[in-house]
């Protein structure tokens, strides 16, 4: 337990270092100073109670960045906080690529100063209670669960964040949980669809507007910005923007300042911000329809949700959380073995927010409150398919929907133990399934035997493995 509240402040100059004690002293902190690398070094030696570090990035023996660096090495969970100079964005990206939680731009503003030391303290007293786990509906696969630990760790951090992923992964979801586990927590969380605002209202909605900056404007309003203040902005569908906004919100980034419509006076915001997009954010910059000094300000860290055909193993799970949420305090309907086998082997190209859409039309369909395989209706979803020309599609003479998933599920496992020289346990890691249902699989499938004489020793090998 940490005894007292004490920062250390890191800057070679001695006004800055005056300034920065005497703010920081009026807010009940004790603080301790140093004016080179060598010197921040031996101080975080000699003592492990300071709760931040604020440290220029230019220093007479060297670079903020060894400090967060030597902190990161050592193992010691204490926020970082770089000091740069007005108008060096690239050092400040560069700053919390390296592990910096936050960073400050010269000269330092006290507003700015007081708002960044309460969210560090805030993450300081974070830590030392039981670390809050995130609520993984989602599910139990070894990419959800990267997932979740990178959210944990983004949680401690003040840097943007880009979450990228197809429609339907989640990613607001995502983002949501990096708020509730962040400081910001029980400040607001605003989530704001970029695509959805019409262009001409876009600086308004923003930013804010005072009475009589336009016509309509009858009373003075804030924007998403202001609402924010304190918390998280989540802007979705980012690459919607147009460009002109892609420069407003750049220089809100970088200034941590937002002007209303119609007001000649910025105001500080403290805002954290977290972006998403379906599409491909580089794809856009290289087509000129995004800024490439924007993409690097919000792409500081990137978290990538996984589409729900690569982790299979979470439908069941998944499909029990949605089927509770959806039917509350009715009873849960069950599944017939032909309506489960097509639920858990569909691509999903729809992802979470497809199987959701598919489960609450189930649940409306069956009756006796059992699903059927035709109340899943999976078979006007893959009617919408594109025909790949390479028939495996629903084209064979024939061929239902049952023999279709079952044939498409048998070529896949063979080309994955193809791929794998036999070896069950690399084939389960191809298709993204764990050995365990790689083994039912192909019981079900009745592809043991086939494999048995090709695998050999390399069963041996995957049962170990397990």
């Amino acid at each position: 337990m940490k005894k007292s509240n004490r920062v250390l402040v890191v800057d070679d100059e001695a006004d800055i270092r005056e300034l920065i004690d005497l703010t920081l002293a009026r807010m009940g902190l004790e603080v301790d100073c140093a004016g080179s690398v060598g010197e921040a070094m031996r101080l975080l030696q000699q003592r492990d109670d300071y709760q931040l570090c604020l440290t220029d990035m230019r220093l007479p023996d060297g670079e903020g960045l060894q400090i967060v660096q030597y902190l990161t090495d050592s193992g010691r969970d204490l926020p970082v906080a770089v000091i740069t100079a007005f108008g060096s964005p690239d050092n400040a990206v560069a700053a919390m690529k390296a592990g910096a939680f936050d960073y400050l731009a010269k000269p330092v503003g006290l507003d700015q100063l007081r708002s960044l030391v309460k969210s560090a303290l805030r993450i300081a007293d974070r830590s030392e209670s039981p670390a809050q786990s995130a609520s993984m509906i989602w599910g139990e696969s070894p990419e959800m669960q990267q997932v979740a630990g990178l959210i944990g760790k983004l949680a401690k951090s003040q840097a943007p964040v880009y979450i990228s992923g197809e429609s339907g992964t989640g990613k607001e979801m995502a983002a949501r949980q990096i708020h509730a586990q962040s400081p910001r927590a029980e400040a607001p969380f605003v989530p704001v669809n970029c695509g959805a605002i019409p262009e001409s209202l876009m600086e308004s909605e923003f930013f804010g507007y005072l009475k009589g900056a336009f016509t309509g404007a009858v009373t003075n309003r804030d924007g998403f910005f202001q609402a924010a203040h304190g918390g998280t902005l989540f802007l979705d569908e980012i690459a919607d923007l147009p460009l002109h906004m892609q420069v407003k919100l750049l220089r809100v980034i970088q200034e941590k300042k937002v002007r209303k419509v119609g007001s000649v006076y910025e105001e500080s915001v403290d805002v954290r911000i977290i972006s998403a997009t379906h599409r491909d954010l580089q794809d856009c910059v290289l087509k000129g329809m995004f800024r490439q000094d924007l993409y690097y300000r919000l792409n500081v860290i990137e978290l990538v949700m996984p589409p729900l055909r690569k982790r299979r193993e979470d439908i069941p799970l998944l499909a029990k959380g949605i089927l509770k949420r959806q039917c509350g305090a009715a009873d849960i309907p069950a599944f017939s073995d032909e309506a489960w086998q097509a639920l858990t082997c569909y691509s999903f190209p729809g992802n979470v927010r497809e199987l959701e859409n598919v489960l609450e039309r189930a649940t409306a369909l069956c009756s006796r409150n059992r699903i059927e395989l035709e109340d899943l209706r999976l078979d006007d979803m893959v009617a919408l398919l594109p025909k790949t020309g390479s028939g495996t599609g629903l084209e064979r003479d024939g061929e239902n929907l049952d023999d279709y998933l079952l044939r498409v599920e048998r070529q896949a496992i063979d080309d994955a133990l193809k791929r794998a020289g036999g070896n069950r346990t690399k084939a389960a890691r191809v298709l993204g399934i764990s050995f365990r249902s790689m083994r039912y699989r192909l019981e079900r499938l009745g592809m043991e035997r086939e494999n048995g004489a090709e695998e050999g020793s390399s069963n041996a090998g995957s049962d170990a493995e397990e």
